[in-house]
């Protein structure tokens, strides 16, 4: 066993809310800081311990400027001596929390740490550079696109990029999406998200109000008619709808990193250990195509090939991403996105890699799995890919 190995010890998240829903009064700050105090207290471990906090948000600005993982450690309760970082790969940035706080133990810096990650989308809105049909932002620098002949474009009209190039139908996509909400409907029916949860109440500022302990935005009853009805947002001619692309969402996600040793030594139960984290980055044009080299780059690194996966968690950024990964890596519907995805669950930018690590962790457990497959794809054309195996 290597002296270093970086293991899962705890994970835990909010339900997800829908943007100016159940969630939408919380300060993100006050919303990860109640999670973080959620995690510490069902671990029972010393909170003076912990080496850092790093924290993946990917709107940085306004309610969630200022670092604020250090604004949630405040708000948590947890000692000033805690340190924390905030991070931004965009959507993978919960995701890039946990390998950073893996690599941290591997190189023994950390003996333990907290990777998480927050998104208000309804106090933090995406810029309205990124509305379909608006001119790109200032984000975008006049050499960078001259570089690609003025072709940059916001992910939303790169998501019919995708779908023409891999030839993804309307059909096929909606066909998709109506499962994402099926399976994450009879996860949430099967209490399969339940030990998972961090109840939080509606009201903050009295801490009253119905207490919320499932994610808002999944469906219970799809009308494939109606979706099939619903205008194309980016392209008239397109496939991309309101309902086959995540949901823009509200939530929080958090899991505790050791090194084994540590853990073992202070009675935390290893739940799996981190065994390949990479990162890739690929045309920006299209964006959605690194998360097939970071997943080819991951299962290298393992020794594994995608047959040895037991299960899959694809983000479902818009349906077309799975469906290529799928296609790329021959998965079998059983083993992709098994409990529903951003489509149905929603998809708080910033938290959402910790939000799948923590279900993916949680699903291997509950069907005695060996080795689950993650991977994200970002604004920008980068992405993350984590394989995590069960102990």
């Amino acid at each position: 066993m290597n002296a270093r190995e970086a293991v899962i010890v705890g994970a835990v998240r909010t339900p997800v809310g829908k943007r100016g829903g159940a969630l939408s009064q919380w300060h993100p700050a006050d919303l990860l800081g109640h999670t973080l105090r959620e995690l510490v207290e069902r671990n029972g471990i010393d909170a003076a311990d912990i080496d850092d906090v790093i924290t993946g948000c990917a709107m940085q600005h306004e309610h969630q400027s200022g670092n604020i993982g250090r604004h949630a450690v405040l708000a948590s309760g947890l000692p000033e001596s805690v340190p924390a970082v905030t991070l931004d790969r965009q959507c993978g940035s919960g995701q890039q929390a946990v390998n950073f706080a893996a690599f941290g133990v591997i190189a023994g810096t950390y003996d333990l740490a907290i990777a998480c990650g927050v998104e208000s989308m309804s106090q933090v809105p995406i810029p309205a550079a990124f509305a379909p049909g608006a001119p790109l932002g200032p984000q975008y620098a006049p050499r960078e696109l001259a570089r690609y002949d003025n072709k940059m474009v916001a992910q939303g009209a790169a998501s019919e990029l995708l779908n023409t190039h891999f030839g993804f139908t309307r059909e096929e996509l909606d066909e998709f999406a109506m499962r994402s909400h099926q399976r994450a409907h009879a996860a949430t029916e099967a209490g399969k998200f339940r030990e998972q949860m961090v109840a939080i109440t509606s009201d903050p500022a009295a801490g009253t109000g119905p207490e919320i302990t499932e994610d808002e935005g999944i469906r219970k009853e799809m009308d494939p008619a109606k979706i099939a009805s619903l205008k194309t947002i980016f392209a008239a001619d397109g496939a991309t709808t309101a309902a086959n692309s995540s949901q823009i969402s509200d939530g929080a996600a958090a899991l505790l990193i050791a090194n084994r040793g540590y853990a073992e030594r202070h009675g935390l139960r290893p739940r799996a250990r981190l065994l390949s984290m990479s990162v890739a980055a690929a045309d920006p044009i299209i964006q959605f195509t690194a998360v097939l080299d970071a997943t080819h780059k991951a299962l290298k690194f393992a020794g594994l090939t995608a047959e040895d996966i037991d299960l899959f968690e694809v983000n479902e950024a818009f349906a077309g991403v799975p469906l290529m990964v799928q296609r790329e890596f021959g998965i079998p519907d059983d083993k992709l996105n098994v409990n529903g995805g951003s489509i149905a669950i929603g998809h708080p930018l910033g938290s959402t890699g910790a939000r799948m690590l923590t279900d993916l962790l949680c699903e291997l457990e509950r069907t005695g799995k060996r080795y689950g497959l993650q991977t994200i794809c970002e604004a920008g054309g980068t992405a993350n890919a984590t394989i995590i195996e069960r102990i």
